[in-house]
């Protein structure tokens, strides 16, 4: 049988599963294998994630930070495995809400895709508004603009031209998302693989043993950013380090949004899964020993590396002297994160096109309209540009003095648009603990999966894992430990997030009731 008969078949089978499921092959089944990954890759990406986190990691935890990865990447593995069979079992846009909706039921899926849309969102928001630091800096060494990233103007023009065009490329098709996450992993490893043996060339400063010294992060008067763990590491300094590998390590599951544009779904989208984890894994491993054995050796230098003053931009600087190299990193970085972006929006945009058509939404008809020319879900991407970049307009919502609300205080100078990048990946970890807690329910009541990928004897059990990994990491996420806390300051501003999650809670009821398949008895 020719490859071309081989791949007929294949999408012929997917299609006869959808129906099987309830649903008509509306999307165009495009994205190879490779597509699929990268979507998933570059949703994760570690670039991003190390960019954007390293000062968090190494300023709480020291160089010994590293090691910590191991337990973000070791329980997210078996939420993968997890996430995986359900895929391979339900090969459908949507993935978290389908999993959850067809483990225990409707409703209960419908709260999980509803905390996992909104943080999707607000992600998008974040991602963009990240990268404007150094998108000013390249315009600043080409043009000599002089741009002020922190000024609300510049974030919001950078912000509104990448989702501009994330969207543009996003209608455009499936194929195209593809191509754009595809160039992307190749900008990924460059950034990552790469980046770490160009600083190896220019040479370390530090030996291996390196990365196993705190450099007195647990006691406050050493400690770069200033926070105090009472002289404690495993149970204080440990504890916040962590979370900058945990914001890291998901977005794998993006390949099962997609899956109903991806060829050989039910094998392809669990493989695509676990393949994204343990790339990004490697690659992260990779970039964050570099950076880190490339710091200075010296006291001062350590300080300013390890904190928001310096940070990566100061290591690079420091071990990189040609302008045309740092400038070249500087397009990686800013295309990493675009491509993350849009990575992300491609996948909010097939959650909201999964609940749509399901009647899950207010004008579900008109959010689940598929473009005959392009055969993208394109009203819900046009929602998928039009809220993050509202959440963006957030930033410019900052009170000058602290707000005491009943028993909590919303610190000044904090916009809303920070409080609620600190609830998503909060409320990424509330949609991926639903979502394993359904599939426990569903082996309980004896679910068994029937699609390519299945975990066999050892499902409970790699179930169990998962759900106790994410309980514990949800709770070191969200609980309050007051303002001046470590976590507090740095993290998730004390009770704010728990309020933010309660808060979206009620806006979810609102918008439960509004949506017409949810006002009749399902």
């Amino acid at each position: 049988m020719s490859d071309k008969n081989k791949a007929q078949v294949g999408s012929g089978s997917e299609e006869s599963r959808l129906q099987d499921l309830g649903y008509r092959q509306e999307l165009s089944r495009v994205l190879s294998k490779f597509a699929s990954f990268s979507v998933a890759f570059t949703y994760l990406s570690p670039m991003v994630g190390i960019y954007s986190l390293f000062v968090l990691g190494i300023g709480t935890g020291g160089p010994r930070y590293i090691w910590l990865m191991l337990i973000p990447v070791i329980g997210m593995y078996f939420v993968a495995m997890v996430f995986a069979e359900l895929g391979s079992h339900y090969p459908i846009s949507g993935a978290l809400y389908q999993y959850a909706k067809n483990s225990v039921g409707p409703k209960y899926g419908w709260w999980v895709g509803w905390f996992y849309s909104v943080s999707l969102l607000v992600s998008i928001a974040a991602v963009d508004t990240g990268v404007v630091p150094y998108v000013t800096s390249i315009l600043d060494n080409w043009f000599n603009l002089k741009l002020d990233p922190s000024k609300h103007t510049v974030i919001l023009y950078v912000t509104l031209t990448l989702i501009l065009v994330q969207t543009i490329l996003n209608v455009t098709g499936a194929k195209v998302m593809g191509r754009v996450a595809s160039f992307g992993s190749y900008v990924e490893i460059f950034g990552t693989v790469g980046i770490a043996l160009i600083l190896a060339a220019a040479g370390f400063h530090h030996g291996f043993g390196f990365l196993f010294k705190t450099q007195g992060a647990e006691y406050v008067k050493s400690n770069p950013l200033g926070a105090d763990f009472g002289g404690h590491w495993w149970l204080g300094a440990a504890l916040i380090a962590v979370l900058a590998h945990a914001f890291i390590f998901y977005g794998f599951e993006a390949a099962g949004d997609v899956a109903e544009e991806t060829k050989e779904a039910s094998k392809q989208v669990p493989r695509a899964m676990r393949q994204a984890l343990v790339a990004g894994a490697i690659t992260s491993f990779i970039l964050v020993a570099a950076l880190t054995l490339a710091i200075p050796n010296d006291p001062k230098s350590y300080a300013t590396a390890a904190s928001f003053s310096g940070g990566v931009p100061f290591i690079l600087q420091s071990a990189i002297h040609s302008a045309f190299l740092r400038d070249i990193m500087l397009l990686a970085v800013i295309f990493a994160f675009f491509s993350c972006g849009s990575s992300i929006q491609g996948a909010s945009a097939r959650m909201l096109f999964s609940y749509a058509r399901d009647n899950a939404t207010p004008a579900p008809k008109f959010i689940s309209k598929v473009s005959a020319k392009f055969q993208t879900p394109v009203n819900a991407l046009l929602l998928g540009a039009l809220i993050p970049l509202f959440f963006t307009l957030l930033v410019n919502v900052s009170p000058s003095k602290n707000i005491k609300i009943w028993f909590m205080t919303y610190p000044a100078n904090t916009s809303a648009l920070t409080s609620l990048v600190a609830f998503a990946v909060s409320g990424i970890y509330l949609a991926f603990l639903l979502t394993v807690l359904g599939a426990f329910i569903a082996r309980i009541k004896g679910w068994q999966p029937a699609g390519h990928y299945k975990l066999g004897g050892k499902g409970m059990f790699v179930t169990v894992l998962a759900l106790v990994y994410l309980v514990l990491m949800f709770i070191n996420l969200v609980i309050p430990t007051g303002l001046t806390s470590p976590r507090g300051s740095l993290f998730n501003l004390d009770w704010v997030t728990l309020m933010i999650i309660a808060l979206l809670g009620l806006v979810g009821i609102v918008v439960f009731f509004l949506a017409p398949g949810n006002r009749k008895k399902r």
